[in-house]
């Protein structure tokens, strides 16, 4: 990866306003030069591809390109299907896709499909292989060197033979056919390594609660509630599992438990106190990146106005990219994290039954 000169965020207000003056500057070009934009998401276990990156693309699209139109599909988990959903997009005559691959190998054969048929592939979030003309993300290895940070202080925190004893930690990765996954992991590892003892790694299919409460299981019947001090969890959705199986297991005080994505549920078990922290990614400085960047490829244009930076994937070199930084959040910086920067509301988060310890959070100041 070789950044360049400017900084992020000059660099993408920039480029967003050039693409808006472009859209509309004037009129007459902003109502001739629609296309169809397809949106391809790879599950619906993961609340924030519907709930937040969906209508963020297709509202930030509408902006730049009022003519624009936009093809939605989910994979649901399934690669077949988000083959299919390609094939048909193109078929449907989509001038640029952005794609959230429900697996980033697999795909490769319909990515060098598309740009056979003259169709640009802009990969989201996920980095997948093959001719993809861009990408837009967070910096995967920073989500994980927060999430290992975290996780080593409160460990160090919480253990009274203090940090120079190692503990013992399980790493609940996601699934094995992420590129995400290994990123994050190999960011969680430059922090962990030689501090901790990672007892148990687990790579969980699907991103799924389901499983990773399965595997969570599987760790207390191998080492027993007492020798776990925390747990490395890449999303809010395997943090869900792992909680749940702790307390299935009978654990009275839960270890520490990381996160990611900062969907509302993680947000309360952390204000609970089950949760120890999640990631927040702002996702709306990531749909803008996309829009953008789908929008000048469909018109045909090149990246440069958008793209910071550039990243190398398995199969291509110099892929102009963005990426995003990310905050970590626990319960003394929700409020200043996500409240204050508008993720959610205090009545959002502070249901009745949660009063008390939003009170305790600093949430009903």
């Amino acid at each position: 990866m070789r950044a360049r000169a400017r900084h992020l965020a000059a660099a993408l207000a920039a480029a967003l306003m050039t693409l808006s003056l472009a859209s509309c500057g004037g009129e007459e070009e902003s109502r001739a030069d629609g296309f169809a934009v397809g949106l391809l998401l790879p599950n619906r276990v993961t609340p924030r591809w519907e709930n937040h990156d969906k209508p963020l693309i297709e509202k930030r699209v509408k902006e730049l390109c009022p003519n624009c139109t936009m093809e939605h599909a989910n994979a649901e988990g399934d690669v077949t299907r988000q083959r299919q959903q390609m094939l048909s997009m193109i078929t449907k005559g989509v001038k640029v896709l952005i794609l959230d691959a429900a697996d980033t190998r697999a795909l490769r054969s319909s990515i060098q499909e598309a740009r056979k048929a003259g169709v640009p592939v802009l990969a989201y979030d996920r980095l997948a292989e093959g001719p993809i003309s861009g990408f837009v993300s967070f910096d995967g290895g920073r989500i994980g060197r927060l999430q290992g940070e975290a996780l080593l202080g409160a460990v160090d925190a919480k253990r009274p033979t203090g940090p120079a004893d190692k503990a013992s930690v399980v790493m609940m990765n996601g699934d094995p056919t992420s590129a995400n996954a290994a990123w994050f992991r190999k960011g969680a590892l430059s922090v962990l390594t030689g501090r901790v003892r990672i007892a148990r790694s687990y790579d969980t299919e699907g991103w799924t609660a389901q499983n990773a409460h399965a595997d969570m299981t599987a760790a207390l019947a191998a080492l027993g509630a007492a020798r776990i001090d925390g747990v490395l969890a890449a999303n809010d959705a395997l943090a869900s599992g792992v909680i749940s199986a702790l307390k299935s297991a009978g654990v009275a005080e839960l270890p520490p438990v990381t996160g990611q994505d900062a969907d509302l549920d993680a947000v309360q078990r952390i204000v609970k106190g089950e949760q120890y922290m999640t990631v927040y990614k702002p996702f709306r400085k990531e749909a803008d990146a996309a829009a953008a960047m789908a929008v000048a490829l469909g018109r045909g244009r090149d990246l440069s106005k958008v793209a910071t930076t550039t990243i190398d994937s398995p199969t291509d070199q110099d892929i102009p990219a963005v990426l995003l930084n990310a905050t970590p959040v626990t319960a003394r910086t929700v409020k200043r994290a996500l409240v204050d920067s508008g993720a959610y509301t205090v009545a959002q988060i502070c249901t009745r039954q949660l009063r008390t310890a939003c009170d305790r959070a600093g949430l009903l100041d």
